[in-house]
């Protein structure tokens, strides 16, 4: 496999209200690779979405990143750890958007509804091209045509509120890719869209993905759209990656109680009619009362007590690319 052009290495995003600290992610590492798409997937409040706003450096105050690396494999060969960048310098404004492109989980409210959605996309263009306003604006109309927005020529002087979630959301792809990045992160690309519209949208990355080439990060607390589009998986609890590794063995050998758990709720054609869903016992602790050692430990069905509720942990290498943060898995315990 080819060198990873991203890799995430016990990220630390942590915020410092004056309540206390939240741990939002604590100690994340991944790998992104060229041409493939990487799933975090995980209930809300999890740090998935703080995650993705990290490698940006677009943490909202009073958060920060605090530790670790995020290192990036630049379009001229140079690896950039991104933590160490000043997040308002102008290569860190260079990797927004011209290596990175982001999708916003609520298009409606990351839309300007002052200015036409050509101006919004025609203004992404000139801040990593450099092109004349036609340019830009044919540019932009080829963008929305490239994403399935009918009649561009003409939507390009709509406004976001004269379109539906679905051509929101399109124009949102657009944005992302307005600077031809070489990495997509969409983050819960299918929130508050209908069955088919959220099907059209999948469809639309994918293609897009293959087209381009482009290194993807899905963020969503759907399984059944991590099945559909991920290559590899990366399961996240409490700002923690607790197991990850290829999306087949994720799905048809899942190790970690989350994961499992995660996978029994998803509903089933072949359930009995009128069957009760199965649900994951508790909720998630509250950000200043995490609990000790394992933090899924409270709502594991596995819990060993004084083992589970001592320290956190470690990671457990299950084959070449499956990994388990887990007390059932380890040195002298079978697997």
């Amino acid at each position: 496999m080819a060198e990873p052009i991203l890799s995430v290495r016990n990220l630390q995003t942590y915020f410092r209200p004056d309540e206390g600290i939240v741990r939002a992610v604590d100690g994340a590492s991944f790998d992104l690779y060229p041409g493939r798409t990487l799933g975090i997937v995980g209930e809300s409040g999890c740090g998935k979405s703080v995650t993705a706003r990290s490698i940006l450096r677009i943490v909202d105050r009073p958060g920060k990143v605090e530790g670790g690396e995020i290192v990036l494999r630049r379009h001229d060969g140079r690896l950039v750890d991104i933590v160490g960048l000043d997040e308002s310098g102008a290569e860190m404004r260079d990797i927004r958007g011209g290596e990175i492109g982001y999708v916003f989980q609520e298009p409606m409210s990351s839309l300007s509804a002052f200015y036409t959605i050509g101006n919004q996309v025609m203004e992404a263009i000139h801040l990593h091209k450099r092109v004349t306003e036609k340019e830009a604006r044919d540019r932009a109309i080829e963008l929305l045509h490239l994403v399935g927005i009918p009649r561009p020529e003409q939507r390009v002087d709509s406004y976001s509120f004269e379109l539906s979630g679905g051509l929101r959301q399109r124009v949102m792809i657009a944005l992302a890719l307005a600077a031809e990045p070489r990495i997509l992160i969409a983050d819960e690309p299918t929130t508050a869209l209908d069955v088919t519209t959220q099907a059209q949208i999948l469809e639309l990355i994918r293609k897009i993905q293959e087209e381009r080439k482009l290194a993807v990060v899905l963020i969503t607390h759907d399984m059944g759209v991590i099945a559909e589009m991920a290559d590899a998986v990366s399961v996240m609890y409490l700002g923690k990656i607790v197991e990850s590794g290829p999306v087949d063995e994720i799905f048809h050998a899942p190790k970690h109680p989350y994961t499992q758990a995660l996978l029994r709720s998803i509903p089933s054609v072949l359930a009995e009619p009128r069957s009760r869903l199965a649900t994951i016992s508790g909720s998630i602790p509250h950000p200043y009362a995490r609990p000790p050692g394992c933090t899924f430990n409270p709502r594991c069905g596995n819990f060993m007590p004084g083992k589970c509720d001592q320290a956190p942990p470690p990671a457990t290498t299950l084959s070449a690319d499956h990994e388990v943060r887990c007390f059932l898995y380890g040195e002298g315990v079978a697997t």
